[in-house]
């Protein structure tokens, strides 16, 4: 199968948060994908990743999708007050 680099794959099964896309982020034996719901990133051999695909959206060459990426507020940080 032709996995490329920005590609958007669609898996059969969706991730918990609910999104069945994810973006590829590195290819070769093993895959880094980036669900397009959560930003969660996962590491895993391509040919578990292969079974699992229903469709492959093609990405275009050389650009960058940017996915925001979920910050959680440390109520911990210096400098931050807490209030309770």
């Amino acid at each position: 199968m032709d996995i490329r680099l920005n590609d958007i794959l669609i898996m059969k099964k969706a991730h918990p948060c609910g999104e069945k896309r994810w973006l590829v982020l590195r290819t070769g034996a093993d895959l880094r994908l980036r669900c397009l719901g959560c930003g969660h990133e996962i590491m895993t051999a391509r040919y578990k990743i292969e079974k699992n695909i229903r469709a492959v959206q093609p990405g275009e060459d050389g650009a960058t999708v940017l996915i925001p990426r979920i910050e959680w507020e440390d109520q911990n940080q210096p400098g931050k007050e807490v209030q309770r």
